[in-house]
């Protein structure tokens, strides 16, 4: 921790020389649309640079790391005071110059601003604020008279010396205790002082090296002669020469805990050789990343269709066109993958490979090493701040030692590549790739087109079921489309079939939630030794309880929505704002104990499984059971290596996954997917259930795949069946322009929250009759969502649907700038109000 000055450099002095005055324009960590321009005091005006972070006053007390975004020459207009940069914080910039390009374009298209998207793209640690802290005043003697309160803080403060502000708040036991600290303010009884915290820290390790006085032959022997009555001391001192000065690679030192480890000798000999100063102690930096890779490495043959699908690939690269890379599940996409790869590292190139999901990191990493060894690395939200920083700084700058492959979730998107040379977009359908708070609201599978174009890389979009904006971008002649139709090895597609759930309860054969095709089919792949992978995409036991006598569903308090059954948690919770309560006993409308579970979610599929098949190991891939750090992995590992049998999963079963002994897969409930208020709700189903049938039969023999509906000749189940992607998306784009949505127009979804409903119906009212003046029948709405409540927070959205052909930059300003004047109106300042383009 150190104060702003902590940061100032040593030479004051120079700061009065005075010189030609240049000024830096920054960007701040705020969610403000203008950048701030700081005068640059003459002793830094040699050393800063565009893309260094500064510390920067903004307000009357905060402290702020900006990012210096252009230095030049002219005095800014106006009357107010301009501010000093108070200190510069690194040497080199710690973004590349392609960023600002990127960034830029993200304001431009997703309505947000420069510092949004900086907040959004560096690691928290390289993101520093100034902490409020409280300290007593010496000269201040307390009064007998002083309210409880106020003499209870300040003695906290005499006695800790300093607290900053939540602190204070947890002592207090106050939401805000600042009325509290004003008071103490105006009886001069604490100081205030803002700090600024360094959040990264280098990871220091101790290494031993040999003392100089130690530095010939002659006083090496010396040396290990003084020590013939501490045998202990001499042993460790000669298997440190061993390990060093006559090791074949010639170390010059060894880290402490190795050679504490390989010697089995104590921390206290190794003191006594310190005290004699026959070994020196000195701590080095070294990094928290596993850049080694001991492992085999191996690129296999491409079969002939894949080879037909590089050579597309290449073709369409070498005309700068992004390319659709449209195979069907298990056909080997990531094997064609590995070969661009290749050929990108060989021109000393760097390869961005983004997935919809943290959790698929795990397989295709290891996949990567095998190929590529060390030269592979990962980048997602659940690496803490310091290993991100040097993951960043590792993409940044050339080192003897780098990652040239980035695998990683939407995020990755935006780390500082320094020279580019290939994109690969898997499962590009996904919209896990979206952003959806807080803002920037981006596309990562649109950012990494923008950035291909940036950088002059090739783009690769890959899916079994493409998105339809991305099919229709092929269509149109923007996107060049290569095809991938037989599985790898001519493996056959899973056998899919339609169970009527309809039907099975009639006739009263179900077996629990299985209708009777499912049940035996699970059964036989057990005989067989073989996996099942059960679909729900439902979390919890039972999506809601209610009272078998009066109806009585429990809702959340904070939100408009009924909390969900967790069995295992004996709760209820709700999935939006985490509030969670105890499972009630007695209704408290009619004092009822009839409460019921309705609907069920994969705890109950796991519960009713362990029943119905008492001797098979089953598990649950859901948030729920992988919120720990390795949890993911650890259930990746054990369904791969067979500990498990049956797995039941969410969402999180369908991407990517590759299991080799998966014979059947269970979709338990597809009318919840079909039946879903969206005009993508066929698309969406189509690649579901296509995805999660991709997981059946991949290497040994034909899968089978069970659809449990109560809609058996539904057309999308039917499509799904026939593998006819061709013939729903032809029908969905006639519907599509009918009703003039995506992709032949564009959305617009502004969002209006407010904790009063009265003052939201009124701000949501106004921005729609000014709306209507510009966009006219364009403007759908205010409506409320289907949750319309969340955290307190009542909200409202407006649709818009603006031509492709129009000027879209013009017209999303226009939006911003109806956004701004509604806001400013009278009794709307609490109002908040955000655009979202491109909504999904």
């Amino acid at each position: 921790m150190a104060t702003v000055a902590a940061f100032l450099p040593k030479n004051c002095e120079v700061c009065t020389i005075m010189s030609e005055h240049l000024y830096a324009d920054v960007i701040l960590p705020l969610p403000l649309g203008d950048l701030f321009t700081y005068r640059i005091p003459p002793a830094f005006q040699s050393t800063i640079k565009v893309g260094v972070r500064v510390v920067v006053q903004f307000g009357a007390r905060k402290f702020y790391s900006a990012l210096v975004y252009k230095l030049h020459n002219n005095m800014p207009g106006g009357s107010f005071d301009l501010k000093d940069i108070d200190a510069i914080l690194d040497q080199q910039p710690v973004i590349a110059p392609a960023q600002i390009i990127l960034w830029e374009w993200m304001v431009g298209y997703y309505c947000c601003t420069l510092g949004e998207v900086y907040k959004a793209a560096l690691p928290s640690a390289l993101k520093l604020e100034s902490q409020t802290k409280v300290s007593f005043n010496p000269n201040f003697e307390i009064p007998e008279d002083l309210p409880g309160e106020e003499e209870a803080l300040l003695l906290m403060l005499r006695g800790h010396g300093q607290a900053n502000i939540q602190s204070i708040n947890k002592f207090l036991g106050k939401k805000s205790a600042l009325p509290v600290i004003k008071l103490l303010l105006e009886k001069n009884a604490v100081l205030i002082e803002e700090k600024i915290e360094e959040n990264y820290a280098a990871k220091l390790q101790p290494f031993l090296f040999l003392h100089p006085k130690l530095g010939t032959e002659q006083a090496i022997g010396e040396a290990l002669a003084s020590l013939q009555k501490a045998k202990k001391q001499a042993q460790l001192l000669e298997f440190f020469l061993s390990e060093t000065l006559y090791h074949p690679e010639q170390k010059a030192q060894i880290a402490k805990k190795e050679l504490l480890e390989k010697s089995g000798i104590s921390e206290g000999v190794l003191r006594a050789l310190l005290d004699k100063e026959y070994l020196h102690l000195q701590e080095i930096e070294v990094g928290r990343l596993d850049l080694s890779y001991e492992g085999e490495q191996r690129i296999f043959d491409l079969s002939e269709a894949q080879n037909q699908a590089l050579a597309a690939i290449g073709e369409a690269t070498a005309q700068a066109k992004p390319v659709l890379f449209h195979g069907v599940t298990s056909s080997g996409k990531t094997e064609v993958y590995i070969k661009l790869i290749e050929e990108q590292l060989k021109q000393g190139k760097q390869v961005l490979y983004l997935v919809p999901e943290i959790g698929l990191t795990t397989q295709l990493i290891n996949r990567l090493k095998r190929a590529f060894g060390a030269q592979a690395g990962i980048y997602h939200s659940r690496f803490n701040d310091s290993e991100r920083v040097e993951i960043w700084m590792n993409t940044l700058h050339e080192r003897e030692q780098s990652f040239r492959i980035i695998v990683g979730a939407r995020s990755a998107a935006l780390l500082p590549f320094r020279n580019l040379g290939l994109i690969i977009v898997d499962e590009e359908h996904e919209n896990s790739y979206k952003q959806f708070d807080p803002s920037p609201r981006y596309n990562a599978r649109d950012v990494a087109v923008v950035l291909a174009q940036i950088h002059r890389a090739a783009v690769v979009l890959g899916s079994a079921t493409p998105s339809f904006e991305s099919y229709f971008n092929v269509k149109t002649g923007k996107y060049a489309l290569v095809e991938l139709t037989q599985r790898y090895q001519n493996i056959s597609l899973p056998e899919i079939r339609i169970a009527d759930v309809r039907q099975a309860t009639k006739r009263k054969q179900m077996k629990s939630l299985l209708t009777p095709d499912l049940f035996e089919s699970i059964e036989k792949a057990l005989q067989n030794d073989e996996q099942v992978i059960l679909f729900q995409n439902r979390r919890g036991f039972a999506p809601y309880l209610q009272c078998g006598t009066c109806g009585w569903i429990p809702k959340c308090t904070n939100c408009d929505v009924s909390l969900t059954y967790h069995k295992n948690m004996g709760a209820v919770t709700c999935h939006y704002c985490g509030h969670t309560q105890t499972m009630p006993a007695n209704c408290p409308e009619c004092h009822s104990t009839e409460i019921k579970t309705r609907g069920f979610g994969t705890e109950k599929i796991e519960e009713e499984l362990s029943i119905l098949y008492p001797d098979a190991r089953i598990a649950r891939m859901d948030m729920d059971s992988t919120r720990g750090k390795k949890a993911y992995e650890r259930l990746i590992y054990q369904f791969e290596s067979k500990q498990i049998d049956i797995l039941v999963g969410t969402q999180m079963v369908t991407k990517g996954l590759d299991f080799d002994h998966v014979s059947v897969v269970g979709i338990l409930n597809a009318d919840q997917l079909l039946n879903y208020p969206d005009f993508r709700a066929f698309e969406r189903s189509y690649q579901l259930i296509a995805q999660v049938s991709g997981r059946a039969g991949r290497k040994n023999k034909q899968g089978l795949v069970i659809i449990q509906t109560s809609q058996p000749e539904h057309p999308v189940l039917l499509d799904v069946v026939a593998n006819d992607f061709t013939r729903l998306f032809n029908i969905q784009m006639n519907e599509r322009k009918m009703f003039k949505y995506p992709p032949y127009f564009r959305l617009a979804k502004v969002v209006l929250k407010h904790k009063s409903r009265e003052r939201l119906n009124m701000g949501a009212n106004q921005l729609a009759i000014r709306l209507r003046k510009l966009f006219g029948f364009k403007v759908l709405g205010p409506e409320y969502p289907l949750v319309s409540r969340i955290q307190n927070w009542y909200q409202k959205e407006i649709w818009i649907k603006l031509e492709r052909d129009q000027k879209l930059g013009h017209s999303k300003q226009q939006i911003m700038d109806e956004i701004k004047a509604v806001r400013a109106l009278p009794n709307n300042s609490s109002l908040l109000v955000y655009a979202d383009i491109d909504p999904m």
